[in-house]
């Protein structure tokens, strides 16, 4: 049976079918909807949003240690996180087979960095599947899991955001029968303390190289002939070899899908074929460097661009500079399209935090989410950013460094949890003085909303514990803690004139629901009185999307995007916006 399936959703199929039982992760784009997806098939698997992805990898290899079969999702950056346990779990093993699906972002279209998951592959000594597209995409899950319970260790599954959201016509079929949980102490294989440990190392490297061998036959790692003389050849793997058939139909394609440990045998078979060699892939030249390293001589990255998403069009100019012709690009699109600049959305509870904090000279370390958009003008008042985490810790850093100005570090809810607890913990035990807040909108917002420890709900839709913001930041020490509503901008701004003032940390929850997620207006629908209105732009400073004005003309509110927030007639000082 064929379906029409993303490449999320095929992931998530193909662990369906090969048997997982347990899955856990944290959401990411591109990796988000697998798990969404995946969850459907309760009762048969198991499926959790973890705090982290750290956690959401020893979950998983937890479960994996009981025989059973077991599947991590994040995105690249994700995987820095889990990278701890990810190290070790190479030596130790696991005894039913273990996949962590990493999503690549080439071209950072929802990403801080652009990092290729093959390096930390290579530092982990774990293989590497690289599906090219939602069709390959459930049997390379199921290679994956075989060649996980084979060799005894985990494998990364490698997509990126082209094979993720992209849709095909995949082919579908039953669920495996899977085993009962059953974990057996064996110490000098799980427990890796250097007396057992060095021996661990060395199977690590044996292990390479079986898989290396039977790599090299692997029908993961394909040709693709081309219509010429054969005289051509590239190496490639995933979306980019699928796009490089479409590009250089002249051309051989040595398609590889088990792109990690290098299959040497067939890259040294299919050169010896071709009397010139290219090796095209997106990010950073791994696989050319391997390649020159066996002694052949090939194009890579002196014509593949080292950053950037390589779409058809960019393939289009790499094939003029192989051969030398002029690039012809297509002609550009029209420039009279409306521009849609990145801002929060109407009626988004962070608006009034970021608008008060406009109105004090602070420095703002902000975190990932969709607080990040505080930076963009005309709010511009976020001054940095790092990583999940980040924007508590690095305020911290500030202080200590003797910053003269006070220093705000901001967080989301789900942050909080994710890698926020510690970097407060941080600040008070180390008699910080920032001014900490976090922008609690009772959801995952940027990744589509999904559950997290603060919410009340698992993924699998089962009400549970909702972990309490205040309650932690007290147990670690904290003692100005205070909660705010954002729509009210008063209250805002007085918290943060009476914490910036005080010679201690302090912690300002900014307390209201996503509305998307809740899909339904804060209040009603509000108009600006052009009779009133002295044209002043102050309702513009708030970035608004709903407020509208072209020119000099007098401003004027959408009705389509009016949420009724209220905070463009808090700051009119003329009286002039009402229902």
């Amino acid at each position: 049976m064929k379906e029409l399936l993303s490449g999320n959703e095929a992931i998530a199929r193909g662990a369906w079918e090969a048997g997982v039982k347990v899955a856990a992760g944290y959401p990411g784009t591109p990796s988000t909807e697998i798990l969404e997806n995946l969850v459907r098939f309760k009762p048969d698997v198991y499926c959790e949003w973890a705090p982290n992805e750290k956690v959401a990898l020893e979950v998983a290899a937890g479960a994996a240690l009981t025989g059973v079969r077991t599947l991590v999702t994040m995105k690249h950056v994700g995987l820095n996180v889990a990278a701890d346990p990810l190290m070790t779990l190479s030596y130790i093993g696991i005894v039913g087979g273990m996949v962590v699906v990493v999503a690549d972002d080439p071209g950072m279209h929802s990403s801080q960095t652009e990092q290729d998951t093959r390096q930390y592959a290579r530092l982990a000594k774990v293989p590497v599947i690289e599906p090219g597209r939602a069709r390959e995409a459930i049997p390379f899950v199921k290679h994956a899991f075989e060649i996980s319970e084979k060799y005894r260790c985990p494998v990364i599954l490698r997509s990126t955001t082209g094979v993720s959201h992209s849709r095909a016509l995949a082919e579908t079929g039953p669920r495996m029968v899977s085993g009962a949980a059953e974990f057996k102490a064996n110490p000098p294989q799980f427990v890796p303390i250097p007396l057992w440990g060095r021996k661990l190392r060395v199977k690590v490297e044996e292990r390479i190289a079986a898989q290396a061998e039977e790599a090299a036959a692997s029908p993961l790692n394909r040709v693709l002939q081309g219509d010429g003389s054969g005289t051509f050849g590239i190496i490639s793997s995933g979306l980019t070899a699928l796009h490089c058939r479409d590009l250089f139909p002249e051309a051989d394609i040595l398609k590889l899908g088990w792109s990690w440990p290098f299959p040497d045998a067939l890259l040294n078979t299919f050169a010896a074929g071709h009397r010139r060699i290219a090796v095209i892939e997106e990010a950073d030249p791994i696989l050319e460097e391997h390649v020159k390293s066996l002694g052949i001589s090939c194009d890579g990255k002196n014509v593949v661009p080292r950053t950037g998403e390589l779409t058809p069009l960019r393939l289009a100019e790499v094939r003029s500079k192989l051969l030398g012709v002029p690039f012809q690009p297509p002609a550009p699109p029209p420039e009279d399209l409306p521009g849609r600049p990145p801002i929060l959305c109407a009626g988004c509870p962070h608006r009034g935090i970021f608008y008060a904090l406009s109105r004090f000279d602070v420095i703002v370390t902000g975190d990932i989410g969709c607080y990040s958009l505080g930076v963009f003008p005309p709010l511009s008042r976020t001054d940095v950013i790092l990583c999940m985490g980040g924007g508590f810790s690095m305020s911290q850093g500030m202080v200590k460094a003797g910053e003269k100005r006070p220093v705000v570090g901001i967080v989301g809810d789900s942050t909080f949890f994710h890698s926020g607890i510690t970097g407060l913990l941080d600040i008070v035990y180390n008699r910080g003085n920032s001014t900490l807040v976090v922008v609690d909108n009772r959801t995952t917002a940027m990744t589509g909303h999904q559950d997290h420890p603060g919410t009340g709900m698992t993924l699998m839709g089962e009400p549970t514990a909702s972990a309490s913001i205040e309650k932690i930041a007290a147990a670690c020490g904290m003692k100005r803690i205070r909660v705010v509503d954002p729509y009210k901008l008063d209250e805002v701004m007085e918290a943060f004139r009476e914490e910036l003032a005080v010679a201690e940390p302090s912690l300002i929850i900014s307390r209201a629901p996503c509305l998307l997620k809740e899909r339904r207006p804060v209040g009603a629908v509000l108009k600006i009185d052009t009779d009133r209105c002295r044209n002043c732009k102050a309702c513009l400073k708030l970035g608004c999307p709903a407020i509208e004005s072209a020119g000099g003309e007098k401003p004027s509110i959408s009705h389509q995007l009016c949420a009724g927030c209220g905070l463009c007639g808090q700051v009119c000082r003329f009286g002039a916006i009402g229902e």
